[in-house]
């Protein structure tokens, strides 16, 4: 057992964990942090998506151990201070970016990822940097609509596909 220590939603916090314990794991049965979800294990479809130091991973796909001394960023530290939804959530809710909703946080922190890098992203921008979150839905049309609209674009732009 290794002793983690990394700050998680602007908050310090530690824990014991095997070696192999992942980041998805820890957040989860570690903090309680459940709104990461678990989709496949294999990094195939998103749904873990975190930050950590301000960088998109699939946390199935990390240690715990390697987030030592990180910043990591759940979907739960995305709402505003006051805890309304933050502008991306209030989006995805607006435009029904979400169905079942198991994808939805994934999305949320990948659309982040995007619009910090790249505020005025076009659609098909949109679409490339989501292709590593899938939606078993299928609801990508509204969750790119959801995306553009956070960024300030007139998402009724988009044909129906």
């Amino acid at each position: 057992m290794a002793k983690v220590s990394m700050t998680v939603n602007g908050k310090a916090v530690s824990g014991e964990v095997e070696g192999r314990t992942l980041l998805s794991t820890f957040l989860r049965e570690g903090l309680g942090l459940t709104g990461t979800h678990i989709g496949c294990d294999t990094s195939q479809c998103g749904a873990c998506t975190v930050h950590v130091d301000g960088k998109q991973v699939k946390s199935c796909a990390m240690f715990a151990a390697e987030a030592d001394g990180a910043e990591v960023r759940t979907i739960e530290g995305m709402a505003n201070a006051d805890g309304s939804l933050s502008v991306i959530q209030q989006a995805f809710q607006d435009h029904h970016g979400l169905q079942c909703g198991f994808c939805t946080p994934g999305m949320v922190m990948a659309a982040a990822s995007l619009l910090a890098d790249n505020p005025k992203p076009t659609e098909a921008e949109v679409r490339h940097h989501l292709e590593g979150n899938m939606c078993r839905c299928t609801g990508y049309h509204n969750i790119v609509k959801a995306v553009l609209a956070a960024s300030g674009q007139d998402a009724g732009q988009i044909a129906a596909e």
